[in-house]
């Protein structure tokens, strides 16, 4: 398995598994890892425009807070929303 090296705007090294993702509504969720043993997962790659500023909540629901590109949850009620 090839992981991009990245940089995030704090300075830390990440690495991007494009072959790992999540489906969102703009563009795939690329799983990201703190090393390049893919052993200890950091968070989301945003594919719609390239940004590591994502957030989960815990319902799975995954969002790009630069684009607004979402992954909406698997299971929810109208009470999520």
């Amino acid at each position: 398995m090839a992981l991009e090296q990245v940089t995030t705007a704090e300075g830390e090294r990440v690495y991007v598994d494009r072959a790992r993702f999540e489906r969102g509504a703009e563009g795939p969720f690329h799983v990201v890892f703190n090393d390049e043993g893919a052993s200890d997962r950091w968070g989301f790659h945003c594919g719609s425009c390239d940004s590591l500023d994502t957030a989960m909540d815990t319902m799975g629901r995954i969002q790009c807070n630069d684009c607004g590109n979402i992954r909406k949850p698997d299971e929810w009620d109208a009470a999520n929303e």
